[in-house]
């Protein structure tokens, strides 16, 4: 197919105030910039990596650095990159001048022309970046022209404005960029899960949901959601979809009537077949899932729902499902020492995370901990207290794991680690080796964000992998010092 025509008459001429200097900041501005507006970034910070950024954007840019909370006079819109609270005081004085906050992810839609292609979009608290991954693989085994974007990849304004024939793209949005996305409308839509989580930044549960469920307004094809989670489906019953849009489920059982499932280890699709009162689709089998754990499988599933509401085959389905791998720090197996697996899921920075993580496996020595967000854990610490051989726990906020699985989980034992200097996930993980048994798994499936130690979770990631190569290299021959993805 051809390049599409972008729309960019809305913007000519306009002054845009585009706040924060980060990916999506940069992004936005010199795409505006390019589209005729006058643009002006705003960032509370200032340092060279921000000059450089700043010098970088030309001058065809503004940039106002030190001061976050003023808006330029003249704005007409302010778009916001993704993670600054609705509360901020630029948000306030723009509201107070009658000026439009939005974000990148509505600039982008607002800038699709003729031809655009249609966008399936993924949300939900965790394993959002897997599902839009593997739903690009089984585009791709298809034979379409696609990319993942949103909040992951390459901005979405710059796939939106590359004039790349796409035939149809697959979106991650986050509950920030949904938050400021009200035009938004999909072709076919999935929210995977609701936790909580980012209360901080919404306010409360109620508002988190609201903005997850944004991501149904306006669907034209299928509604996907957890039949394990009515509160996905409760955001199905309240969106205002196009007529003939229908809603989709999708379960680790058998599935019924406009749902997909397993059934016997197969991936089954009873939504998207001919009479499918009595009949169901073979998609792919358990073990073309990489790794096949539960949440994972649940992941693929609605991988799998939005390319069939997308017309996708059955087998194109299987193909990109065997082809996908996960990125780094996705339950990913380090190595085997003495007979104890080493799995770094490293990115499962919640609760929820932390409870699909540890329900993979049997019998686990837990490394927990960081920054906890608002979370509590006595949920979490009761449903794994069966599998839970031992505990350690480091990080700004361990004191409220630990405290949890005192009251859930009395006999498990426990290891707090009083430190935050490089060397503490050294010592969690020899700890953790300490109190493991072989056929255990040491997992580092944290529950809390890294930042309170480590730069990113990719960083605890990788100083967690780096301990246990070392815990290898010490066991000496025999014992392999590295792994492979798992399959577990």
């Amino acid at each position: 197919m051809a390049g599409h025509q972008v729309t960019t008459s809305e913007f000519h001429g306009k002054h845009i105030t585009v706040a924060g200097l980060g990916v999506s900041g940069v992004s936005a501005a010199r795409a505006l910039a390019g589209l005729g507006a006058r643009v002006t970034v705003v960032d509370g910070g200032d340092g060279e990596a921000l000059r450089e950024r700043a010098a970088g954007l030309g001058d065809a840019v503004t940039v106002r650095l030190n001061d976050a909370d003023t808006l330029p006079e003249g704005t007409d819109l302010v778009v916001t990159s993704p993670g600054w609270r609705p509360d901020s005081p630029l948000f306030t004085a723009a509201a107070e001048a009658g000026v439009d906050v939005v974000g990148d992810v509505e600039i982008a839609w607002r800038l699709r022309g003729e031809g655009a292609p249609p966008w399936l979009a993924v949300t939900g608290t965790n394993g959002k970046t897997t599902t839009v991954r593997m739903l690009a693989s089984i585009l791709e085994a298809a034979g379409l022209r696609t990319a993942a974007v949103g909040n992951i990849g390459t901005p979405i304004v710059d796939v939106v404005l590359s004039q790349e024939p796409y035939d149809v793209l697959a979106v991650e949005l986050s509950s920030y960029q949904l938050h400021w996305a009200p035009s938004l409308r999909a072709h076919s839509a999935a929210v995977l899960n609701l936790a909580p989580d980012h209360l901080d930044w919404h306010g409360s549960m109620k508002a988190y949901a609201a903005d997850k469920g944004r991501v149904f307004e306006g669907n034209r094809v299928a509604c996907v959601y957890n039949t394990a989670d009515p509160r996905t489906e409760q955001l199905v019953r309240d969106a205002d979809v196009e007529e003939g849009c229908r809603a989709i489920g999708f379960t680790l059982g058998a599935p019924g009537l406009s749902e997909l499932g397993v059934v016997d280890g197969i991936l089954v699709d009873r939504a998207f077949v001919a009479d499918r009162q009595r009949n169901a689709q073979e998609l792919a089998e358990v073990s073309d899932i990489h790794p096949p754990a539960p949440h994972n499988i649940a992941n693929a599933l609605a991988a799998a729902a939005l390319a069939r509401a997308f017309g996708v085959e059955p087998k194109a389905v299987r193909d990109g499902l065997r082809a996908f791998r996960p990125d780094a720090h996705r339950i990913a197996h380090v190595a085997d020492v003495a007979g104890v697996a080493y799995v770094d899921d490293s990115k499962a920075t919640n609760t929820h995370a932390a409870e699909a993580s540890l329900a993979a496996y049997g019998s686990v020595v837990w490394i927990a901990g960081g920054l906890a967000k608002g979370a509590t854990f006595d949920e979490l610490a009761a449903g794994a207290a069966g599998r839970l051989r031992g505990a350690v726990l480091l990080g700004a906020d361990r004191a409220l794991i630990k405290e949890a699985l005192a009251r859930h989980a009395p006999d498990v034992p426990v290891v707090d680690l009083d430190r935050t200097d490089t060397g503490a996930m050294a010592e969690a993980v020899r700890e953790a080796a300490r109190l493991a048994a072989p056929g255990d798994t040491v997992l580092l499936a944290p529950a809390c964000a890294s930042m309170d130690m480590f730069t990113h979770y990719g960083e605890r990631g990788e100083a967690f992998a780096a301990a246990v190569r070392e815990l290898a290299d010490q066991a000496g021959p025999g014992e392999p010092a590295a792994g492979r993805a798992t399959e577990n």
